[in-house]
């Protein structure tokens, strides 16, 4: 009996110790997001309106297919995608390192956060990117097969203790990329380790467990983990993902990053924000509504990311543009807006206004592939075939898209940026944005917005 007591005692002391741990970590945790918060920097407005109905795009499509009549392309334009596709892995599978990852010595800047001194790592991310264009191929790899595997070690996936933030401070970018590239795979064994990730991922939203209230301008979003202020393009990720890995549009999380979507566009009937209200009601984005907004477009011309060197005689304003905007529009569309919700009129009307595959309309050629990428995403996502810009001309996006890649690529197969801004002077992440654009060319079109094709 003492032995028995003895194990008992013993037994519940560990319990005790180990709730103790638990509950230690968890104050720790809560500890560390509320000093991400400075309340005093956040604003507040009515929440803007919810989906009045939700309706869903469709799975997502995670395939391509080189049958031009299955595409609705011309024979010309599925042979050019596929060729510069099949160049761009072949230079990528030439640069994996033995551990299956991509950029493993190299590091950036998280561009949101500009008091943040420190560079984070980015091979997970990247790697992450590149291993969703091999699997969108269809085919088989031993690339394919070393990525996978050098991710799930990476982060902690294998022995069921997901940590995306291991090496830095972009934890929802590399968390959102992985959802991505494992749903890609259609493989069943990797299911429980992307809903893993996905949990990691609601888990990084602000909302009312941070005591952050619907009328105050970060509820909903997601930045870098819980590190500091939410931002759209962080939360179009994670709203990529959660679209990718099959979640429906009605789920809370995607509803609550409505609102902060919405926050995020030049809108004054739909956002209350007072840059938005004094703003140019254009339909376009920013880069976010925190802390009374920012813009990367309104640095670009001058007038400060914040918009506070404009003259003092104006009202402060923040400027949309082009990669933000469809970033935007197409996380209306995976929230399950449809063309007939005034936001994605809205951002339609930017859209056709701002047509251009020469820069991103608003910062040159600043971010000019991460554009590329999104402007594919989302214009598929809507099942567009064409943009008829204001001038009467009908663009077949498309076949623009990869006759323009196709001008920017080199001769070895790969792709980069002369502007180095968001890293996008490294040709792997620049070359794995431009696979992943071109192969969203390769998918069948959506039933989408037809008085646009």
């Amino acid at each position: 009996m003492k032995k028995s007591m003895t194990a008992i005692t013993g037994t519940a002391g560990l319990v005790a110790l180990t709730l103790a741990t638990g509950l230690q970590a968890m104050a720790q945790d809560a500890d560390e997001v509320s000093q991400a918060i400075d309340r005093e920097k956040i604003t507040r407005s009515a929440p803007p309106p919810a989906a009045t109905t939700v309706t869903s795009i469709g799975p997502a499509i995670h395939r391509i297919n080189v049958d031009p009549v299955a595409c609705d392309l011309s024979e010309k334009t599925t042979a050019e995608a596929r060729r510069m596709i099949d160049e761009g892995l072949a230079w990528l599978m030439m640069r994996q390192n033995a551990n299956g990852l991509w950029l493993v010595v190299s590091k950036a800047q998280p561009s949101d956060q500009p008091d943040w001194e420190e560079t984070v790592p980015v091979d997970l991310a990247v790697s992450a990117l590149v291993m969703k264009g091999l699997a969108q191929t269809g085919d088989s790899s031993e690339a394919l097969e070393r990525v996978t595997n050098g991710i799930i070690m990476g982060t902690g996936l294998a022995s069921d203790e997901f940590n995306p933030s291991k090496g830095g401070k972009i934890g929802t970018y590399v968390a959102s990329t992985i959802v991505s590239g494992l749903s890609s795979l259609g493989d069943l064994e990797q299911h429980d380790r992307m809903q893993e990730a996905i949990e990691w991922l609601r888990a990084s939203q602000w909302h009312a467990e941070d005591q952050i209230s619907p009328e105050e301008d970060w509820y909903g979003g997601v930045g870098y983990g819980k590190h500091g202020r939410p931002d759209l393009s962080n939360t179009q990720m994670m709203l990529e993902a959660l679209h990718d890995a099959g979640v429906s549009p009605e789920d809370p999380a995607i509803q609550e990053a409505l609102m902060f979507v919405s926050r995020s566009q030049n809108l004054k009937a739909t956002n209350p924000s007072a840059w938005a209200q004094a703003g140019s009601n254009d339909g376009g984005f920013i880069y976010t509504p925190a802390n009374g907004g920012e813009s990367m477009a309104s640095q670009h011309v001058g007038e400060g990311r914040y918009g506070e060197l404009r003259l003092e005689s104006d009202p402060r304003r923040l400027r949309s543009y082009g990669s933000m905007t469809y970033a935007g529009f197409k996380s209306l569309l995976h929230a399950g807006l449809n063309q007939n919700d005034p936001r994605v009129e809205a951002a339609m009307g930017w859209i056709r206004r701002n047509w251009t595959l020469e820069e991103n309309p608003g910062v040159g050629q600043q971010g000019l592939y991460y554009y590329f990428h999104a402007l594919s995403r989302a214009l598929a996502a809507a099942g567009l075939k064409t943009i008829t810009t204001e001038d009467g001309v009908v663009h077949d996006w498309r076949d623009e898209l990869v006759a323009r890649l196709a001008s920017l690529q080199r001769s070895d197969g790969s792709w980069v940026n002369p502007e180095d801004r968001w890293l996008e002077s490294e040709a792997i992440l620049t070359t794995a944005y431009s696979i992943l654009a071109l192969e969203e060319v390769l998918k069948p079109l959506r039933s989408g917005f037809k008085a646009e094709n």
